[in-house]
């Protein structure tokens, strides 16, 4: 992950952008409870972006099913998202963020579907979803 970014805000000042829950997963590295989001449960077309910044992060045409209890894609808009090593709770995890301004967003595993085979496992209350009323996905 990048020591400095795009986006950058003061501790106060994203205490004053965010609700406390996403204060908590986004700033502190939380996880919010598993299907308590409603962008869990979206089916229209469109983008999720950022709650911090918001940066486009996912369209909804890589969004899936993983019965997790967390908004599933396979792949994230390219540029959009960095990794880090998580080893809290002894585990080993790869741990995804907003590319430009570091927010934690959820985790990355390796069991999602084809083609990526990758699950980017998303807090819900770190995104803001816009529908787009055009029609599908145009990756």
């Amino acid at each position: 992950m990048s020591d400095a970014f795009p986006f950058t805000l003061s501790d106060a000042e994203w205490r004053q952008r965010l609700s406390p829950e996403q204060y908590a997963v986004m700033r502190g590295h939380g996880t919010e409870r598993p299907g308590s989001c409603a962008l869990n449960y979206e089916k229209r077309h469109g983008k999720f972006t950022c709650a911090g910044c918001d940066q486009p992060l996912f369209v909804s045409g890589t969004k899936f099913e993983s019965g997790t209890g967390w908004p599933s894609f396979n792949d994230p808009v390219p540029g959009s998202v960095e990794t880090t090593v998580d080893r809290s709770h002894f585990m080993v995890r790869t741990e995804v963020h907003c590319a430009t301004c570091g927010s934690h967003l959820g985790h990355v595993f390796d069991d999602g579907p084809p083609p990526t085979h990758q699950r980017y496992c998303i807090n819900g209350v770190a995104m803001n979803f816009t529908a787009d009323e055009s029609g599908p996905d145009e990756a």
